[in-house]
């Protein structure tokens, strides 16, 4: 894969389809890196004629690591959050959010579609609402809004003590891989459920690739750190899309709904029987939702400029 320099870190990074196509940054979730985003997913989006850039967010996968940056204790980190009070971490949800920024600019890319999956769709929140001008449209996929409400916040305990664990022997790809079918069993779509031998060979990609403890709980520290961010997503102006399993047992559908409370104009789509994972038979329905949303994005920009001439 090929890398770029982003605001000192080496990301890297890969593009699918025409590197003239409108452009699509995917963002990924907490610890996973780019290559959890499906191939046949990407490769989806591609045909349908948008260039989609996947990458490792920092610490995770190829990108640089923050090897020796303190980890704060998270059970105080997460009791300090609950109680709105300041939570210190290494880097914040603001200095990922820059990353992808600094990607665009690093590949040449004015404007994109932004779309983001769980802690990358947080990220892609904060980028839509600090860097308007770079964002064609936003896509929220099974994220939040940082709202502590319990209801919003929480999902079942026996979810948020499975990300939370730890396998046996980080070192160790198989059990690395037992550790991740394990969570991705809790955490799944009950109405996908996702063959067991494909589940291990994504799950195994993932863990060569770069799976890093460490880092995730620098990741979820900024999320902690970062807070509740409703106000700045009231002035996200671009055209926002939310996605949200009904059945995610981690982030619950409630918070998606939050987020598409928060957003001026954000169209909400509900999937059923989906969880927090991207099944193989959630792959289609996410693309062509998608898919369709941007198109309409990009026609309505279109009609605009052709107006204004």
């Amino acid at each position: 894969m090929p890398s770029a320099a982003v605001n000192g870190l080496t990301l890297d990074y890969e593009s699918f389809g025409d590197p003239a196509a409108p452009a699509m940054l995917l963002i990924m979730g907490l610890g996973m890196p780019g290559v959890a985003w499906p191939d046949e997913f990407v490769e989806a989006l591609a045909t349908a004629g948008f260039r989609a850039i996947r990458f490792d967010n920092r610490d995770c996968g190829h990108s640089t690591k923050l090897r020796g940056a303190p980890l704060p204790s998270l059970p105080w980190a997460i009791a300090r959050a609950l109680l709105r009070l300041p939570v210190h971490a290494p880097y914040t949800l603001d200095d990922m959010a820059a990353d992808s920024v600094g990607l665009l600019d690093a590949l040449g890319i004015e404007r994109a579609h932004v779309v983001g999956a769980s802690l990358g769709g947080m990220i892609a929140q904060v980028v839509a609402a600090r860097c308007p001008s770079r964002v064609t449209s936003l896509v929220s996929i099974m994220s939040t809004t940082g709202n502590p409400n319990p209801r919003v916040a929480f999902g079942r305990a026996h979810a948020l003590r499975a990300i939370l664990s730890r396998p046996l022997d980080a070192g160790d790809i198989n059990r690395v891989v037992d550790h991740l079918a394990r969570v991705f069993g809790v955490i799944g779509s009950p109405g996908f459920p996702t063959d067991q031998k494909l589940l291990r060979e994504r799950l195994e990609r993932v863990a060569r690739r770069g799976w890093y403890p460490a880092g995730t709980m620098r990741q979820l520290l900024a999320i902690l750190a970062s807070g509740d961010r409703r106000p700045s997503l009231a002035r996200i102006t671009a055209p926002t899309l939310v996605i949200h399993g009904r059945d995610d047992p981690l982030v619950p559908l409630a918070a998606g709904e939050d987020t598409a409370r928060n957003i001026r104009g954000a169209r909400l789509e509900v999937i059923d029987g989906m969880g927090h994972d991207l099944a193989p038979g959630v792959l289609p329905i996410l693309a062509e939702k998608i898919v369709r949303f941007c198109r309409e994005v990009e026609a309505a920009s279109t009609a605009v400029s052709t107006e204004q001439r």
